[in-house]
């Protein structure tokens, strides 16, 4: 049975329409990828899955036991909570279980009466079996690896909520929302905010996730390793894919060029229908009346089943040309270290050599300093030791992830002109066409595009700086999957040198030529794209752990502790066997007898505990 049904589904805002006849069902188990360039509808698709919008037509079905979750269930409201405490809020059933397992011990240490006794002993069993199962022993742990592994630090889990920056406060909706027990997830961009390291660790977490979910991604790395069913939005409605998003790409591939061909194919058979009618009508001739009335019919009934395939949707397609070669040494880093307050530095003995035509990615964990490098080699910072020489003619463009270079007062086409006043109107808009701001959209204030709509920007710029070589800050945020290709194109032929920050695998897995890996104590050089850099990382750990001395067993320490641990249990076992003793005695009628000894053995045979009872 389907765990999620959408039929027929339609949504408009007043007259713009969103989506058209927007159908589809989600098996248990499926994991699907929601792809589509900026604008198509996605986001607005999952809000009428949230009951967000309501949908002018059409319908919404979950199945019988699907719990939903999504990222705006688990905004944190209250600031005063530490980051753990606020992720720990997902497990209040079971917090409240434990509470009133702690509750009944307490009173269960204060020896009540023989009948109390034995219901308070029964009801713990109960309450802690129910703990149990429903998996409230690792919850704390479960919590505590969720946060860790989405890029907290240890120290940073007792920080208070209002004090995380916002990407950390969409970490931890994340992380609740991972952990909040829902069966259907719904992820919109679940890796924006997270290094490569987290993505990791979510692609792991969603790998052996028993549930199912929907991901908007534009990170094409991970919806290959986290998908098997993909759904393309193009033309305000879904078209469904098996397999992931390389498979999805082939597929859709094959499915165009099919439906071309059938088109032509029918083009030139009502071509040639055509042709008989008008040869039909030369001749005149009453008989000819008939085939042309039958010729008539077959037409209608081709062009009745006749779908002309979708255009392909506008993206940008660009090249970076260089103004002049510059020379073969375009950068020397040597020994670089940086700190912002005494004594921490934010790393040290960095150096980077990169050669004329290199193309070089800078990866390592946020706010390892990535972009305070790119500063030092810009000359914005001040380097506490280290030097940097760039090569003969070499002419610098910079892409920065912060946008702040743009002026939003300006509107998109004077951003351009006034950098580039030798550029004839028509020269400018042509450009900016290629970037997709045509007609009207030129005259927008820059303060009102969105953050796709000002990269594209701040790529025109680059562009048109000819620059030798590029820095380039995580060039494909903001950016739809259409536009990384896009950029991903041009990089490809671009004549020059490139230095990148950036945590899309995809982009450094199609043009690495080596990897340096920033961390507080260097930068490690790994030659190679991504996948030979993770060849070369998992040798490297196999070798560490080969190499690791095994840990020492203390085999006289081991038998003193479970020694130990038995001796308690026993002395527990002999208390409660005494109280509940003292309580029967208590509830029977006193009578006089005489006192008898009795020895009690335990389970092992090497030792007694004498004890006397009396009735």
């Amino acid at each position: 049975m389907a765990i999620l049904t959408v039929n027929n589904i339609r949504q408009s805002f007043g007259e713009e329409v969103i989506l058209q006849e927007v159908t589809f069902e989600l098996q248990k188990g499926e994991r699907v990828g929601l792809v589509g360039v900026n604008g198509s509808g996605k986001t607005t698709l999952f809000k009428v899955l949230t009951g967000e919008y309501s949908p002018d037509t059409g319908s919404v079905t979950f199945g019988k036991d699907t719990v939903l979750g999504y990222m705006e269930q688990h905004v944190c409201r209250d600031f005063h909570k530490t980051a753990f405490d606020e992720v720990m809020t997902v497990f209040a059933p079971l917090l409240r279980l434990e509470r009133e397992l702690e509750d009944v011990t307490a009173l269960l240490a204060e020896h009540p009466s023989g009948e109390d006794m034995e219901r308070l002993i029964q009801r713990q069993t109960d309450l802690n079996e129910r703990f149990v199962d429903a998996g409230g022993l690792p919850c704390r742990s479960r919590a505590r690896s969720a946060l860790l592994g989405l890029g907290f630090e240890e120290s940073q889990l007792q920080n208070k909520v209002g004090v995380l920056s916002g990407g950390q406060k969409a970490k931890l909706q994340l992380a609740k929302m991972l952990l909040s027990g829902a069966n259907l997830l719904l992820l919109d961009e679940p890796t924006n905010h997270l290094d490569i390291q987290a993505v990791e660790w979510l692609e792991s977490f969603l790998l052996g996730y028993s549930g199912s979910y929907i991901v908007i991604s534009h990170d094409r790395y991970f919806l290959d390793k986290v998908t098997n069913r993909t759904l393309e939005m193009e033309g305000k409605t879904v078209t469904s894919y098996k397999g992931n998003y390389s498979r999805y790409l082939d597929l859709r591939a094959e499915h165009r060029l099919a439906m071309e061909r059938v088109y032509e194919s029918k083009q030139k058979e009502i071509a040639r229908l055509e042709g008989i009618i008008e040869q039909q009508r030369r001749w005149n001739q009453e008989r000819n009346y008939v085939t042309i009335a039958s010729k008539q019919k077959a037409i209608d009934r081709i062009e009745a089943t006749l779908e002309k395939p979708e255009e392909e949707p506008d993206t940008i397609r660009f090249q970076f040309k260089a103004s002049r070669r510059g020379g073969n040494d375009v950068l020397t880093a040597q020994d670089l270290s940086l700190s912002f307050h005494p004594g921490q530095p934010l790393f040290e003995h960095v150096g980077i050599e990169i050669k004329h035509g290199e193309k070089v990615f800078l990866i390592g964990p946020n706010g390892c300093g990535k972009t305070s490098l790119f500063k030092i080699l810009l000359g914005q910072y001040t380097p506490d030791t280290g030097l940097v020489r760039l090569g003969a003619a070499i002419d610098v463009g910079y892409y920065e992830q912060s946008q702040l270079s743009l002026h939003d007062e300006k509107t998109v086409i004077d951003e351009i002109w006034d950098l580039h006043p030798q550029m004839t109107q028509t020269e400018v808009r042509s450009a900016l066409a290629v970037f997709l701001f045509k007609g009207e959209d030129v005259f927008k204030p820059v303060g009102a595009l969105s953050g796709g709509e000002r990269a594209r920007v701040l790529l025109l710029k680059l562009m048109l700086s000819k620059a030798n070589f590029l820095l380039l800050d995580e060039p494909t945020n903001h950016l739809d999957i259409g536009s990384c290709e896009a950029l991903e194109d041009a990089l490809s032929g671009y004549d020059g040198t490139l230095f990148v920050v950036s945590h899309d695998r995809y982009l450094i897995n199609k043009l690495a030529d080596k990897i340096y890996v920033l961390g507080k104590d260097g930068a490690r050089l790994y030659l190679g794209n991504y996948d030979a850099y993770l060849e070369q990382r998992d040798r490297e750990q196999q070798a560490q752990q080969a190499e690791a001395p095994a840990p020492k067993v203390n085999l006289y320490k081991q038998r003193k502790e479970r020694e130990s641990a038995l001796r308690k249990k026993r002395t527990a076992l002999r208390r409660l066997e005494e109280a509940i003793e003292e309580n029967e005695a208590q509830a029977r009628p006193a009578r006089r007898t005489r006192p008898r000894r009795r020895s009690w053995r335990s389970s092992s045979p090497s030792r007694k505990w004498p004890r006397t009872m009396s009735r």
